[in-house]
């Protein structure tokens, strides 16, 4: 194609204060597109832009900085936007809809936050709805998440471009499985309260709990085998999946749940709440679920689950070895970003 493609993502995007599945997709899929990655970028190339703000309700200077930053791109454009700052902004858009081809990658729908008041809720519903149906294309990051944002706006072939994962070398079990993980922001979302009153259930047995995200460290007991580490990146965070044998991810909400599959690129079974694209994260192997599903907001199951696996030997041995099968399987991120590519080029020859 003879005209490069625009990316705009939040200007928070490589802060390491503040890691997220959506800024980690965000910046595999963006570098690998410039690097070439699918012939479509490898003809025209990248221009990113960063958009400030607290979106997706931004400060009346920032719209007025994603405006300008729109308007400098030149007609017929292939625009790459993230949801965070698009769907909250169809005014923004709207000026710029006819002469720019604007692709919104949804991460999560605005409405799905969870913490949100009724009112709130719905009015970011109507605002994502506005945006997306000004879009030229949309772009989820999981196939139950794409059925989700079809259905709920009324559009039609909302497109799939599943995360990747980087190959990690495989975590050393103990004896016992006592050490278990959760990696993700502390939010309500994440439902890190949830595991701590599962685990406040386990009082009678030996096992050590690290949670490993940036965000107000919930209430729980001073027991000392609860340890929450902040946000972790690089080499920490990989001692972190290192010394681990359960990978716990007790969210309300997930689109897909990056952290899962890093987990399996481990080789660490998990135990997760069925959720979203959860279960296609999680997948499963020949012999099974390297893991189990949950159901949300359920302390007690979960609680029951994870006293199975601490007291059942052979169920560890099973999980691990279905772990280490699903681990063949993984796919990369520029597998991700050759998806991406595609469809992007299907969208600006009107095939998509």
């Amino acid at each position: 194609m003879s005209h490069p493609l625009h990316v705009v993502l939040p200007a928070g995007v490589d802060d390491p204060a503040a890691p997220s599945g959506g800024n980690r997709y965000d910046r595999e899929v963006v570098d690998r597109l410039r690097a070439g990655a699918g012939s479509r970028s490898a003809t025209s190339g990248v221009r990113e832009s960063t958009a400030p703000g607290t979106w997706p309700r931004p400060a009346p200077a920032d719209r007025e900085q994603l405006s300008w930053v729109l308007a400098e791109i030149p007609d017929r454009a292939t625009v790459l936007i993230d949801g965070l700052v698009a769907c909250g902004v169809p005014e923004v858009l709207e000026p710029h809809a006819a002469r720019l081809r604007l692709v919104i990658l949804v991460h999560l729908p605005l409405s799905d936050e969870t913490g949100l008041s009724a009112a709130d809720a719905a009015e970011l519903r109507a605002l994502e709805r506005r945006a997306l149906h000004l879009a030229a294309g949309v772009i989820a990051t999981s196939s139950q998440a794409a059925a989700h944002v079809a259905a709920m706006h009324d559009l039609t072939g909302v497109h799939v471009a599943l995360p990747g994962v980087d190959r990690a070398e495989p975590a050393t079990p103990s004896p016992t499985g006592h050490r278990l993980l959760c990696v993700a922001s502390l939010t309500h979302r994440k439902g890190q309260d949830l595991l701590i009153r599962a685990l406040a259930q386990l009082t009678d047995l030996s096992w050590e709990c690290t949670l490993v995200g940036a965000g107000p460290i919930p209430a729980h007991p001073d027991t000392g085998n609860i340890r929450f580490t902040g946000a972790l990146a690089g080499a920490d965070l990989e001692a972190a999946y290192a010394n681990a044998d359960l990978f716990v991810l007790p969210s309300r909400a997930e689109t897909y749940g990056m952290v899962i599959t890093e987990a399996l690129a481990h080789a660490l079974p998990v135990v997760a709440t069925e959720v979203g694209g959860v279960p296609e994260a999680l997948g499963s192997a020949p012999s099974g679920v390297p893991g189990s599903l949950v159901p949300p907001e359920d302390p007690d199951h979960l609680a029951a689950v994870l006293r199975t696996w601490l007291t059942d030997p052979d169920l560890r041995d099973r999980w691990r070895a279905r772990a280490r099968a699903r681990r063949e399987t993984l796919t990369g991120w520029d597998d991700t970003a050759r998806q991406l590519a595609t469809i992007l080029e299907d969208i600006e020859k009107g095939t998509a």
